[in-house]
């Protein structure tokens, strides 16, 4: 993946063969991710690469992060249950998504017909980071780390294919994982299970 924020927005993420070739998801909406990535920044968030997307922070929080797929390109929200969403734009990322977290385009003009609106929402976000303010916990059968589900919300393809796996092989990830005593090590592990994932396997499965 790659480590380097520019290269997210001349080349790709780096996670498939596809990475900078013209047949890469990011050539397709290059006009509007960097539309969107304009907006991130004049509200002056952090700009910084995690997952191989361009992600963006305040007061030491994730607040969005920006993907490329071949269908569309969409700004997603972390905490999104905090987002009041009043013009009911914001979008499920699949079916087992607990509420709204992205906002979804299929052209690249859109970035600028909703500008005002996404950046009142980045504002509110920013407010809530600043602030401290969580959304409460929703009980859940399985115990997932935050790194996880952060991940979870930042890659659909990955989130679909994790709810798709069976329980048991649902908790393997979630055992193995909260057994690594840095978030850093937990980050690593997801990156390396993520080709299980993708083939349906648990974490101990070849």
């Amino acid at each position: 993946m790659i480590t380097d924020i520019e290269d997210f927005f001349t080349k790709g993420c780096g996670r498939c063969p596809r990475f900078e070739t013209p047949d890469c998801s990011v050539q397709r909406w290059q006009g509007g991710l960097n539309a969107l990535r304009q907006i991130c920044r004049d509200q002056g968030l952090v700009e910084v690469v995690k997952w191989g997307h361009a992600c963006y922070m305040h007061a030491g929080r994730n607040i969005a992060i920006i993907g490329a797929f071949r269908g569309d390109f969409r700004l997603t929200f972390f905490n999104a249950a905090l987002l009041r969403d009043p013009v009911g734009l914001m979008e499920r990322q699949g079916e087992n998504t607990q509420h709204p977290d992205m906002i979804r385009f299929t052209d690249s003009a859109q970035v600028a017909a909703r500008t005002a609106t996404i950046a009142a929402y980045l504002t509110e976000a920013k407010g809530y980071a600043a602030a401290g303010i969580t959304p409460p916990k929703q009980p859940r059968e399985i115990e997932l780390p935050d790194e996880l589900i952060e991940a979870l919300d930042a890659d659909p393809e990955l989130a679909e294919a994790f709810h798709a796996l069976t329980p048991g092989r649902q908790k393997s990830y979630a055992f193995n994982l909260n057994t690594a005593k840095t978030p850093a090590t937990r980050i690593a592990r997801i990156t390396k299970f993520r080709p299980h994932i993708l083939a349906g396997k648990g974490a101990l499965e070849r």
